[in-house]
């Protein structure tokens, strides 16, 4: 039975009250005082972090490695306030306050009597290493160390401090002054002290927060990833990545996977003369096809960033993978792509990975723009039914290891038993 708007608006309504309650965290943990928070990057996601803290009313300081890298961080920065500004969402006198409460700093030691420290430069390990090393050193006891992370091992970044109790996760997601999901994720050693703090942290920085556990990818893009990769072998089987993207936008995603990759630029983790597990992109990428930046990546773009099916991309296609164009219904691509989001979901769950199946949508729905009218992917699991997904996970599993069903989507299937009430025992670090 297909249900009712009403239904669907009380899940997700339910689901985001749900992920505030964190089991076994007592309800009178003292919280750690914050007072001044310490932004490690002025880039994209530094500024947008930066951002929503200047605008809650804390002090911000931001540092850089040139002054030049700093004063262009806090010029995309007020910009932005200024922007709203002009669209009336606040008066002039605002930025000018918001910009006061910004200090601009060259040295991760001038950090060193603030409270909260979010480390938000790229996707490193050995930069994000070196750089908690030096925190460990500098930093007043009691401070917050966090990082922002999107998929590396916080176990690994703690463990270059003698404080791992202080670290922890906090994944903003981009552009971080505007999504409104923070995946809170807690290490091993995690105190709780810090986890109460950073969920209250979330709520006063107007963001939506889900507690989640170290793992490749976390709770979102680990379910991205299996979407991508299943993406990534229809294009290998002859099917053009506007299908695949428009039959993810028939399902109610503004954008497919291919569509995502051009936004955020192809050449992120690539260099020039790079051979990586994709060389499709790599051929688009040599070929200055970076996405919607440089207006031609998996799609040609037009003045007004409109995508069009590219001849090249399909040239580029035929040669690196042989296959011959094909038509796929868009049904069979949606299943293909959507059935292995719900069965990552559910092997997150049995490796207590998520407090609770309803947090997985409410990262979904708020982090990636998941449709609202199907309640996130264990709510549309119930919605088509757990034998379904098993039936295509199945012959997905048959091809490739990686994607054989949850031990917990058999058992579902076998009884009839409903996504959205798996029940695992909670979040375990």
């Amino acid at each position: 039975m297909t249900p009712t708007e009403d239904q669907i608006g009380s899940y997700i309504a339910a689901s985001g009250k749900a992920a505030w309650e964190v089991p076994g965290l007592p309800a009178d943990t003292p919280l750690r005082p914050i007072k001044t928070v310490g932004i490690i990057g002025a880039g994209t996601m530094g500024g947008g972090i930066a951002m929503n803290f200047a605008t809650a009313g804390f002090q911000v300081r931001i540092v850089e490695t040139t002054q030049e890298a700093l004063d262009r961080g806090l010029a995309v920065v007020r910009g932005n306030y200024q922007r709203s500004s002009d669209k009336g969402r606040f008066p002039q006198d605002e930025v000018e306050a918001r910009m006061a409460r910004f200090d601009g700093r060259l040295a991760i030691a001038d950090l060193a009597d603030c409270d909260l420290i979010i480390e938000a430069v790229f996707e490193n390990m050995e930069l994000k290493r070196k750089i908690f090393t030096e925190l460990d050193a500098v930093m007043k006891p009691g401070a917050i160390l966090a990082t922002n992370t999107s998929a590396l091992d916080i176990n690994e970044i703690a463990g270059m401090t003698k404080r791992p109790e202080d670290v922890i996760g906090l994944h903003f997601f981009s552009p971080a002054n505007v999504m409104k999901l923070l995946e809170i994720v807690r290490a091993k050693h995690t105190a709780d002290d810090v986890v109460a703090t950073c969920m209250a942290l979330a709520k006063d920085i107007n963001k939506i927060a889900t507690l989640v556990g170290v793992c490749p990818g976390f709770v979102g893009n680990r379910i991205l990833f299996a979407r991508q990769i299943q993406a990534n072998k229809l294009v290998y089987q002859g099917v053009m990545p506007w299908d695949v993207d428009a039959a993810l936008n028939q399902f109610g995603f503004k954008m497919g996977p291919f569509q995502m990759s051009d936004l955020a630029g192809l050449d992120i983790g690539w260099s020039k003369g790079a051979k990586t597990d994709n060389p499709i992109r790599d051929a688009l990428c040599e070929l200055d096809r970076r996405g919607q930046k440089t207006k031609a990546g998996f799609y040609d773009y037009d003045e007004n960033r409109r995508p069009v099916p590219s001849d090249v991309t399909a040239g580029i296609i035929r040669e690196i993978t042989g296959a011959e164009p094909s038509k796929m219904s868009a049904d069979e691509i949606i299943e293909i792509c959507i059935y292995p989001m719900i069965n990552e979901a559910v092997k997150i769950l049995e490796e207590n990975k998520a407090q609770r199946p309803s947090d997985v949508d409410v990262v979904w729905l708020n982090g990636y723009g998941w449709p609202a009218d199907k309640g996130g992917p264990m709510f549309y699991g119930d919605m088509v039914g757990a034998q379904a997904v098993l039936n295509r996970m199945e012959a997905l599993g048959a091809e490739d290891a990686a994607f054989a069903p949850a031990e917990t989507l058999r058992t579902l299937a076998a009884e009839g038993g409903k996504f959205t009430e798996v029940d695992t025992g909670g979040l375990k670090v």
